[in-house]
């Protein structure tokens, strides 16, 4: 009965690590991904501000710039 004791015992703290590292690593992807919206909305803000063309082009229209 102790020996199950004590195994029960190292599986709940080897437990509790593992959560408190998977705990850890969803805080820092959340602290990336809020960086990575306000990139995006930045990103965005700046293709809104620039001007559009008057009439729509066509990529067909358009020469790449190896040519």
């Amino acid at each position: 009965m102790k020996d199950r004791l004590t195994e029960l015992e190292i599986k709940t703290s080897l437990n509790e690590d593992l959560l408190e590292e998977l705990n850890r690593t969803v805080y820092r992807q959340q602290q990336q991904i809020e960086l990575l919206q306000e990139q995006l909305r930045f990103l965005f803000r700046q293709v809104q501000a620039h001007d559009e063309p008057a009439e729509p082009r066509s990529l067909r229209d358009e020469i790449p710039p190896h040519y």
